[in-house]
């Protein structure tokens, strides 16, 4: 019985190197192909996931997000850290206050898309 590992490869020797220049003329840098891994990372989790959920909704304080999903609010400003940093949510100050919302529309449009693909 072949390897499995023979099995997934390619032994033909014609290349299609039209194919292949025209792929690579078209993809992006590395960096930023790094950059977007990790950036669907953090959508990785399923608690990051209700956060942006609900900021989709409405901007919301850690407090109310913090009843919305029965946690701690040390564990839902932890998340919204990790989200910040992805630029994924920005926060503003009202007062003793700080509002929590997504950080631009292209947030909600990936988010939205996500569901619009596993409901398929």
């Amino acid at each position: 019985m072949e390897n499995r590992d023979e099995l997934d490869r390619c032994d033909c020797t014609v290349i299609h190197k039209h194919v292949v220049n025209a792929v690579k003329r078209k993809m992006p840098p590395e960096e930023d192909l790094y950059d977007l891994a990790e950036l669907f990372k953090v959508f990785g989790d399923s608690t990051r996931i209700r956060i942006l959920w609900a900021l989709s909704e409405s901007e919301m304080c850690v407090c109310d997000i913090a009843v919305l999903l029965n946690m701690t609010q040390s564990a839902i400003s932890h998340q919204l850290r990790v989200l910040k940093q992805a630029k994924l949510v920005k926060n503003r100050r009202d007062g003793k206050v700080v509002f929590y919302s997504l950080d631009d529309d292209h947030v909600k449009h990936i988010f939205e898309e996500g569901l619009v693909h596993i409901n398929e």
